[in-house]
């Protein structure tokens, strides 16, 4: 946002727009802003886990909340093994806080074991 309004001044430092239009300008990026952090905040991580011997669990966790928590969680320590999977949850977490600052939507994570047991992480 900085830039935008850095050009909108200069829009006026050259007399293209008054001062009044400046100050429209910068309050609508203001509010595109805030309509953007309410779209991001009102999406929801969903993490999907099915074994291989149908025992099933789907949780849903609001975006929010990982990122009220996220610097908390990245400082847990390292959590290596999901039973018999070689997966490192830490890194796993890092995805999903990358990807919630990054406002990326979509499939996260996608883990197919060759015992049968799956793993979905999804931001919707």
């Amino acid at each position: 946002m900085k830039e935008e309004v850095v050009r909108i001044l200069k829009m006026v430092e050259e007399g293209k727009i008054s001062s009044e239009k400046a100050a429209e300008l910068i309050a609508v990026l203001g509010n595109n802003k805030e309509e953007l952090m309410v779209k991001r905040n009102d999406k929801m991580i969903k993490i999907k886990v099915l074994s291989k011997d149908n025992d099933s669990v789907n949780v849903t966790i609001p975006v929010r909340l990982v990122q009220a928590v996220g610097g908390a969680i990245s400082k847990l320590p390292p959590i290596k093994e999901i039973e018999g999977l070689d997966i490192d949850i830490q890194d796993i977490i890092q995805i999903i806080l990358d990807s919630v600052n990054s406002n990326i939507e979509g499939r996260l994570v996608d883990v197919k074991s060759a015992q049968g047991d799956i793993v979905e992480i999804v931001i919707e």
